[in-house]
């Protein structure tokens, strides 16, 4: 039998220019390159003009945050993470907190949700970008996919779930303590309703899933595929919509309860060998997010998304200015080919 061929999406650039006299007297085309991306139809901006300005604090990795050393007030250190965390209700769990390993999960004191919670790494108060060890990620999404099957058990409409990580409050974490986000909802966020609105049509189209049709093109191209943790691809978005934006793609994997231990190991060796690409220039900031659409119908493949986010150090500006939060459109600076090249010896 031949194998089948992807359908093809379309990876489409427009190029503007900005013409002006610079303080020298010269006149100047600066040029700006318009990305569409193939899965959302969102637009982002590559201003290359920018490629060389140096961010502040980027020069060296920053210190550590002021509090690095205070255990003693953080909630989630011991002893005062069983006395001032909340507990799992008794339709979810019979314990008062849920472990895998090292990692410990119990309920989010500020849900964003109807099922919120939080998994813990370690006892470890912080924790540099990239110094995570492999088993506490790995037990920590383990721990996470735990906690969400009773969810799904207990409420079989809550099938819109998340798992995100906000690394320093320059990401929008409020602890430095290392944990993950988890979420679970019966109704939708937006980036869910979006996401598997496109993935099923394009199934219902092609008969084929749509982020295994995206990686079979950027692996065909190969200027911005990284490389593979096991059955997690890696590439560089190319729309990006964050700095250095990479994604992993677990193809044809619909459900947080489908993969194995050793993908989740996996998974935990991409997320930090992206980390280590990101310490390497100097950031200590980032995010990412892998979303769940548990229905049996769902096409929506497992895809996480990570991004470079400004440096937490004193005077650094903000990563969204008023052109991403009102206009829409994400601008950044490096093209996506080169971050996959800059990225690629860290997946070595």
């Amino acid at each position: 039998m031949l194998p089948k061929e992807h359908p093809e999406l379309k990876f489409e650039s427009q190029f503007i220019s900005a013409k002006f006299i610079d303080p020298s007297g010269e006149i100047v085309e600066q040029p700006i390159e318009i990305r569409t991306n193939p899965i959302t139809g969102r637009t982002c901006r590559l201003a290359f003009s920018r490629i060389n300005e140096k961010e502040t604090a980027t020069d060296n990795l920053p210190q550590p945050p002021p509090d690095a050393n205070k255990t003693a007030k953080c909630p989630f250190c011991h002893p005062q993470v069983t006395s001032d965390t909340p507990r799992m209700h008794p339709d979810l769990a019979n314990t008062d907190r849920i472990s895998q390993g090292d990692s410990l999960l119990f309920p989010n004191l500020y849900p964003y949700g109807s099922y919120s919670a939080v998994s813990l790494f370690n006892d470890e108060h912080f924790v540099e970008i990239g110094k995570a060890s492999g088993p506490s990620y790995a037990d920590s999404m383990i721990n996470c996919c735990r906690y969400l099957a009773r969810v799904l058990a207990h409420n079989p409409r809550a099938i819109y779930m998340a798992i995100t990580q906000n690394h320093l409050p320059s990401a929008g974490g409020s602890l430095i303590h290392p944990h993950l986000q988890i979420n679970a909802d019966p109704i939708p966020a937006n980036h869910h309703r979006d996401l598997l609105q496109r993935a099923d049509e394009f199934y219902q189209q092609h008969d084929d899933f749509l982020f295994s049709s995206y990686l079979s093109q950027e692996k065909a191209d190969g200027s911005r595929y990284i490389g593979a943790t096991g059955s997690w691809q890696w590439i560089s978005a190319f729309a990006p919509e964050g700095f250095f934006e990479i994604w992993g793609i677990l193809p044809r994997r619909t459900s947080f309860l489908q993969p194995e231990a050793a993908d989740w190991e996996d998974l935990a060796q991409g997320i930090l060998n992206t980390q280590r690409f990101y310490r390497s220039l100097c950031r200590n900031g980032y995010n990412f997010g892998l979303l769940s659409v548990e229905s049996p119908t769902s096409r929506l493949e497992l895809r996480i998304l990570l991004m470079v986010r400004s440096n937490y150090a004193p005077w650094v500006r903000s990563d969204h200015t008023g052109f991403e939060v009102m206009l829409g459109d994400m601008t950044t600076f490096v093209a996506p080919e080169q971050t996959a090249k800059w990225a690629r010896p860290f997946y070595s």
